[in-house]
């Protein structure tokens, strides 16, 4: 599939002023197509052709020279692929972090759940207490009652 861009269009695209395209084209680097009075440039084979083959070749862009080739698109590929790594990495860090604390919280529920049922036993055990103690109390109050009323008619005797 070929896509034709217009010489304009081509110089913004890749940051070329017209006068180098011009020169390129003029050596044979690019491919070139005259429709009612516009040039257009076959963009996807302008793109390799732009690329410097060998180390040593260098683009000139508006008297700024640039290293271009495959060092720089080694070099590229091995920033990107290394920044990669170093996410992945954080990631799995940041997935070890997370599963080591939801252990830990996890273990900490558990150990809350424990204290909470020994708490929960222990008042079920305070309260059957105070429940015989009040049963306790009572049958004293009735037994010093009676004792104080027998001692009452026995003293009116």
């Amino acid at each position: 599939m070929q896509t034709w861009l217009e010489i304009d269009e081509f110089s913004k695209l890749i940051h070329l002023d017209i006068g180098t395209i011009e020169d390129m084209i003029r050596k044979g680097k690019l491919s070139v197509k005259e429709e009612n009075g516009k040039r257009f440039i076959e963009a996807n084979r302008a793109t390799y052709s732009i690329m410097p083959l060998s180390k040593s070749e260098i683009v000139t862009n508006a008297g700024v020279n640039q290293l271009a080739g495959a060092d720089f698109i080694e070099k590229t590929i091995g920033t990107i692929l290394n920044l990669h790594e170093k996410v992945l990495d954080a990631k799995d860090e940041t997935l070890e972090a997370l599963k080591s604390e939801n252990r830990f919280l996890k273990e900490a529920l558990f150990s809350m759940q424990e204290l909470y049922d020994e708490d929960r036993k222990v008042v079920e055990t305070l309260t059957e207490q105070l429940k015989q103690t009040q049963l306790e109390l009572e049958f004293t109050r009735r037994k010093y009652k009676l004792m104080w009323n027998r001692a009452v008619e026995n003293y009116k005797k």
